[in-house]
């Protein structure tokens, strides 16, 4: 049995309850098909915020419910990976965009993005990676140019979640090309502007719902209004929301991981070898041991990350530590419960198969598990 935890109140699990009908009602029903589709419906975003768990954090003069206890965040997080029903990209809304519409938008900027994020009515995607640069930002090629009262965006974007349902996409760009880091931006492009074409939706190993796409920008032109933040502040923009975004992964990471684990750990309890349980031979019980004692561990440093973010004591290196080791462990406990499913565990129609598909991205997105050694490290003087 996982360990206690005490981080959450008595109304955060009244929420996760609200959550698990939510991903039941709206989602579990239409889940295979997306994933046939390799998008979701977009009626599902305007169902998530009907039912508070999409846009929960947006003040409530702009439609939202102006909820800021991350504890929620992490809610929808861990209950979307424990059912494995990733097509909604709540946790980029939730725990990327939204942070990005509040923190870093003027009043008519606010006006024209949270209501439609509140309500579920506006998809949006955040457009970083490049063909030639991935964990490596500083690599971006994207360009905007000022010209007058506009910005002129030239480039190509891979690898972005929500490319083709998107509504509004937050690109960063070089608006200077001699400043180095300090030569990023982040400005808004909305659908149908000229010049903005979407690519192909890409085939993936895993996570089929989730519509991930290549994007095009041929001098595109969006108003000097559509800036989001500060000129050539793009890349500390993009770093103070890094902590907690990276969490967010681990939330899942962990999440993903004991549900796994529960499903094996009851399969090794009923399948049946050399007339006994497969669980009670012990090379396998032993293996159970390990994975139940380091998914315990791991969600006790998570919590204590959690409550990181409520104190604003969360540091970009505690959220990296987070994020290499909870991907690792998820990438490991699956692999490892796979093989004590045998055969049936190569078959998709067992979940494990599943989640053994859907897990290899866990240690690339978000910053690489390689990166997050390297922050580590330089944090150590090494």
């Amino acid at each position: 049995m996982a360990a206690t935890r005490s981080v959450f109140t008595r109304e955060h699990d009244e929420f996760r309850t609200l959550v698990r009908d939510f991903l039941s009602r709206e989602v579990a029903p239409h889940h295979a098909q997306w994933e046939a589709d390799g998008q979701v419906d977009r009626s599902v975003y305007a169902a998530a915020a009907k039912a508070g768990v999409l846009g929960f954090s947006v003040p409530v003069e702009y439609g939202g419910l102006g909820v800021t206890d991350f504890r929620y965040n992490a809610i929808v997080a861990e209950e979307q990976s424990r059912s494995r029903l990733h097509g909604p990209a709540l946790t980029l809304h939730n725990d990327i965009i939204s942070p990005y519409l509040q923190r870093l938008t003027d009043d008519e900027q606010k006006q024209r993005w949270l209501p439609g994020l509140a309500a579920g009515d506006l998809i949006f995607a955040i457009a970083m990676s490049e063909p030639g640069a991935g964990s490596d930002l500083a690599g971006i090629q994207t360009s905007a140019r000022r010209d007058g009262d506009e910005w002129v965006i030239n480039g190509q974007k891979t690898f972005i979640s929500n490319g083709i349902l998107s509504d509004v996409v937050i690109v960063v760009a070089r608006t200077d090309p001699d400043a180095g880091h300090k030569g990023f931006s982040l400005i808004v492009v909305e659908r149908g502007t000229p010049g903005f074409e979407r690519g192909r939706n890409l085939k993936k190993i895993g996570n089929g719902a989730q519509d991930t796409a290549e994007l095009f920008f041929d001098d595109v032109r969006v108003p000097v209004s559509n800036l989001l933040g500060v000129e050539g502040r793009g890349f500390i923009h993009l770093m103070e929301n890094l902590p907690s975004e990276r969490l967010s992964i681990a939330i899942s990471a962990i999440a993903s991981a004991r549900k796994v684990f529960d499903d094996t750990l009851v399969y090794a309890k009923e399948r049946t070898a050399f007339g006994s349980p497969i669980g009670s031979f012990q090379a396998n019980r032993f293996a159970l041991a390990e994975m139940d004692t380091e998914l315990d561990i791991a969600r006790v440093y998570i919590d204590h990350c959690i409550q990181g973010v409520l104190d604003d004591t969360l540091t970009a290196v505690d959220a990296a530590k987070a994020k290499w080791w909870a991907t690792e462990l998820n990438k490991k406990v699956v692999d490892r419960c796979l093989q004590l499913h045998g055969g049936y565990g190569y078959m998709l129609e067992y979940p494990v198969a599943k989640a053994y598909q859907d897990v290899r991205i866990s240690t690339i997105l978000g910053g690489s598990t390689e990166i997050m050694k390297e922050i580590i490290g330089k944090n150590l003087g090494v």
